[in-house]
């Protein structure tokens, strides 16, 4: 596993918001081009990687995302710090006194901490109470700038892109925490994937698309680029760990509902029969605030089976944190869906 989470730590490094994922794309065009890969990309910026198999008349499509959360400057303030917008669905509090990077449209980069306006308890009486929002969370810029012009003057504008320091680390009791493990886990399992189908020299049973797709954190990253020939789809994403959860960190996520309504029954069965035939540890469970790129491309209308896979995560949009037995477990499932017949 030691190769997998170093995959995975290699991706979370790389900053990837929704709208500015370009440079972990290239990242990943070299990691194919090494493995003799051919790909394309889409005019939204995803990554589609089309691995033939015996049947070509009935297809799978398999997807993980490489956005992430972030945010964009919404205003300088007078004092020259940033107010923030956020890229993503997570809460400011998620983010309160995290080390960031602005990156400005011509590349320059500068550091900064997202802070609470009121952060001082010795001058503000509500430091701990008021609201953590737009209006009182804010970029303190590592420049000597304290006013609005002399932070213009670095070239910050409005717009550019703020990433949030991922603090990655690999613990010798088998744990990866660290921001964006939803969904870097999962790329570099997909990608895993690909290598170990050229090393094996398997064919698969099914022409299979896989995408690595862009945008599934603002809500459409993998609902087009779908083939009419595709009968399965099948999203590598995340399970959610908390109160009523049964996902956890040592095993692989099933899910049979999120927040836009039940997955396919068949498919969500067969992902079970798999499971249980060649002894990978799983949970099924429920996401009632979730959606995924498979549920966003049943919202467009994809007339597909879809499922949802993923290892468990700790802490979801915010630090995050699993274990490699999660991810193992998650790593053999989709090997195993891969190679398996369709769904009834």
């Amino acid at each position: 596993m030691n190769e997998t989470m170093k995959l995975i730590e290699q991706l979370t490094t790389i900053p990837s918001p929704s709208g500015h994922t370009n440079r972990i794309i290239r990242f990943i065009e070299n990691y194919l081009d090494q493995l003799g890969y051919t790909y394309k990309r889409n005019h939204k910026g995803g990554l589609m990687i089309t691995v033939k198999g015996l049947e070509t008349s009935e297809q799978r499509f398999v997807t993980a995302h490489v956005d992430t959360l972030g945010a964009m400057v919404r205003a300088i303030k007078p004092d020259g710090r940033l107010k923030l917008d956020l890229v993503g669905g997570f809460r400011y509090n998620a983010i309160e006194g995290e080390y960031c990077t602005i990156e400005t449209t011509n590349g320059q980069t500068y550091s900064g901490t997202i802070l609470m306006h009121q952060t001082s308890v010795h001058v503000y009486k509500d430091a701990g109470t008021a609201p953590r929002n737009q209006d009182n969370m804010e970029v303190r810029i590592d420049e000597k700038v304290r006013t609005a012009a002399e932070t213009a003057a670095l070239g910050i504008r409005v717009g550019d892109f703020v990433t949030f320091d991922p603090r990655t680390e690999i613990t010798q009791s088998g744990f990866i925490k660290s921001r964006h493990l939803d969904d870097k886990v999962s790329v570099a399992l997909l990608l895993e994937a690909l290598k170990d189908l050229k090393e094996s020299n398997e064919t698969l049973p099914y022409t299979t698309h896989f995408l690595i797709s862009n945008n599934e954190e603002i809500g459409y990253g993998g609902n087009s680029n779908i083939s009419d020939k595709v009968v399965e789809y099948l999203a590598v994403d995340m399970g959610a760990i908390g109160d009523d959860q049964q996902s956890d960190e040592y095993t692989a996520s099933i899910c049979v509902k999120d927040g836009s309504g039940p997955y396919h029954y068949g498919l969500r069965k067969h992902l079970t029969a798999l499971a249980e035939q060649y002894q990978i540890p799983y949970q099924l469970d429920i996401y009632p605030y979730y959606g995924s790129d498979a549920s966003a491309a049943m919202r467009a209308g994809a007339d597909v089976k879809h499922g949802l896979i993923g290892a468990g995560i700790e802490a979801s949009h915010a630090y995050e944190r699993t274990h490699q037995e999660s991810i193992l477990a998650t790593k053999q499932l989709i090997h195993a869906y891969l190679m398996s017949e369709m769904s009834q």
